[in-house]
This record gives C-alpha cells, structure tokens and sequence, in this order.
C-alpha cells in the first residue's frame, strides 16, 4: 500500500469515531447511515456515495446518499429496485472496483434523471455472513478512478459502520420497545379516564331525553352535566394525545421527519418549500415534539394563509441553542390581529413547555417570519 495509508488509516478512525458517536448521541438509523456515507465521501474523495439497506421484498428499506440534491432526487424517482450491480453485490457478497460502471455486463440502467457514473468502488457492509447493506462511491474527483489502496481503505471502514449500523439498530430497537410499553399505558389511560366519563355522559343524555316532556327544568340540568362531561372528556384525550410522540420521530429522526414532510408539502402546494438543517446534537425527546410541532403549525399558516410564493424552513444550532425558523414572503399580517391568535398562542404554549421562546415577524405586506429558540 502507499505511504500515506497512515494518515488515510488516521482518517478512517475518525471517521468510523463520528459514525460511532452517531450512536451514542442517540440518533436514528438513518442519521447514522448519513454520517456513514459522508465519511466514507470525503475519506476517499468521492464525487457520489451511497449506502443502501435492503429489505426483503425486492427493494431497499434505506437508501441515502451524497452528492445529489433534494430536486435530483425528486427528479429520480422511488428508490432502486435489488437489480444491475446493487442486486449483484447483494448476490455475491463482494467488493466491486470498475473503472467504468457502464462497461461492466451487470449494469443495466438508470433512470433518465440519474447522474453519469464512471468509475466505482462498491463494498458490503457485514455482519458474518449476513450483508447488511452496500456502500458504493462513483467518479473520484482526482481523477484516475479508484485504486486497490482505496478499495482496502473502504472495505475497513465498511467492518466498522457494520458496527455502528448494527448497535444503532439495536438501540432504535430499545427505543421502539420502550415507546410501545409507554403507547400501552397511555392506552389504559385513555380508557380508564375517557371511556367512564364518556359512559356518564350516555347515561346523561338518555336521562335528558326522557325527561325532555315530563320535566324540562330537570332535562335542562341532564344536558348542562352532558356538556360538562364532554366538555371534560375532549380535554383528557387532548392531553393524552398531545403526550404521544409522533413515531416518525423514533423511524427517522427530528430532521428527516421535517426533511421529508417539506418535501411532501413541496409536491402538494404550489409555492416552493425549502428545507435548511445544520448538524444537531441530541435532544430531549419533548423538544423534538415540540420543534416539529411547531414547525407544521408555522408551515400549515404560511401555505394556507400568506399567499406566499416561498417558504423556506431553517433548522440549525447556535450557540448552545437550537434555532427553528419559518420564513414565507407572503402578504403578511398584524400579529394583534386576534383573529391570529389561536394558532399563535398554540404554537407559543408548545415552546413555552419545553423552556422555549416562540416570536412572530411579520407586518402587511412584508412576509411573515416565526422563530423558536430552544436550548439543546
């Protein structure tokens, strides 16, 4: 190997450290499989990289990758299918070094708006003998393609995200499993306080309507219990409900739960919705409620209410603080106006509970601009 596989193999222990901090610091499979790709990238100087996790129907139950941005990849379509070389490596089990991908007898297509590939390294990621996903890297940015040298620095690397990988799946899995037995409390919950005073209320109403032609002053008193029950019961299960954490939020992540809702809000409305994240320590798992309730609340105003032609999201970290912006630049309002206030006080009440502080910009004619602070 050539003498400066030291330094690459000093560059390949941080890089599986950050893939291993990942974990640690309690983000998702996802999230780790993003810090794998990126590390592998830029240990090799890659112009694409990509990891993908198969599942067992045919497809890839994970798939990242860098190199393309958020238009390219609606551009492409659904994920790959298990066919060509992604299928073959799947089959083989191999590494697969090319000089030019196009050339080799496995490739069979792209779709039209996939990138050009040339030369490719592509290696599995294993747990013994069971392949827990591939990661590949196409068109090496010095030019050349890539070397046996690279192909034994990817193949170490890949021995050490299958440890991350896996120890991620296993405490993805603890949390799945924690967040079940708590579902199942909330459940008891739900039915011990709800369904009696749904019961009670019932029992009010029959009561009221029997005694609607006999004695309406008694009626009158059955149907104020029946509003103060319903009154009561709607309140418990807003309670409840508003405890339960979104399970997007335990698949994937505070920011690829915003990542993809954005995504799925640009394809539904017609003005042009951005998403902006910055790399995000470990938060409490009611701040990630409260940020992404906050978040579609601030969206759901601007598409609905502003007119706007963008509206852009920014999610980042700034001085020990995490910072969630909304900005649209539609017609605006005045923040007073107390037609305005129920989502507002809604959106305020969601940071407040998680020591936050929730501000509103916006004037006629001058877009409207809702900013969460938080510390993280």
């Amino acid at each position: 190997m050539p003498s400066d596989v030291p330094s690459d193999r000093d560059e390949i222990l941080q890089a599986v450290s950050s893939a291993v901090l990942a974990v640690t610091r309690h983000l998702s499979v996802r999230e780790v499989l993003q810090v794998i790709v990126r590390s592998a990238q830029r240990l090799l100087d890659a112009r694409y990289a990509a990891l993908g996790v198969p599942d067992d129907d045919g497809s890839f139950a994970e798939f990242v990758a860098e190199g393309l941005t958020d238009k390219q990849w609606d551009a492409i379509g659904p994920l790959p299918r298990q066919h060509g070389m992604l299928g073959a490596m799947l089959r083989e089990g191999a590494p697969v070094r090319l000089p030019d991908l196009r050339k080799d007898e496995r490739f069979e297509w792209w779709p039209k708006a996939h990138p050009v590939m040339k030369d490719f390294l592509g290696v599995p990621i294993r747990d013994g003998d069971r392949v827990l996903g591939i990661i590949f890297l196409a068109n090496k940015r010095r030019g050349g393609g890539f070397t046996e040298a690279d192909q034994e620095l990817l193949t170490l690397f890949a021995a050490h995200a299958a440890i991350a990988l896996t120890n991620a799946r296993l405490y993805e899995h603890s949390r799945e499993l924690a967040m079940l037995e708590e579902r199942n409390r909330m459940a008891r919950e739900l039915h011990d306080a709800v369904s009696q005073k749904l019961f009670s209320l019932r029992l009010s109403a029959q009561a009221a309507g029997a005694l609607l032609d006999k004695d309406t002053g008694k009626a009158a008193a059955e149907l104020d219990r029946v509003q103060r029950l319903a009154g009561e019961a709607i309140s418990e299960l807003r309670a409840v409900i508003v405890e339960l954490r979104p399970a997007e939020l335990d698949r994937h992540g505070l920011t690829e739960t915003l990542r993809k809702h954005v995504r799925l809000l640009d394809r539904l409305h017609p003005p042009l919705v951005a998403f902006e994240c910055g790399e995000l320590p470990a938060l409490a798992p009611e701040t990630e409620v409260a940020v992404l309730r906050v978040a579609q609340e601030a969206l759901h105003n601007a598409l609905r209410h502003s007119g706007a032609a963008n509206v852009r999201m920014r999610l980042a970290y700034e001085d020990g603080r995490l910072v969630l912006g909304v900005h649209d630049d539609g017609k605006g309002f005045d923040p007073a106006d107390p037609q305005r206030g129920l989502g507002l006080v809604s959106m305020r009440d969601r940071a407040e509970s998680v020591g936050g502080v929730m501000t509103v910009a916006s004037a006629p004619g001058e877009g409207t601009t809702v900013r969460m602070e938080v510390s993280a």
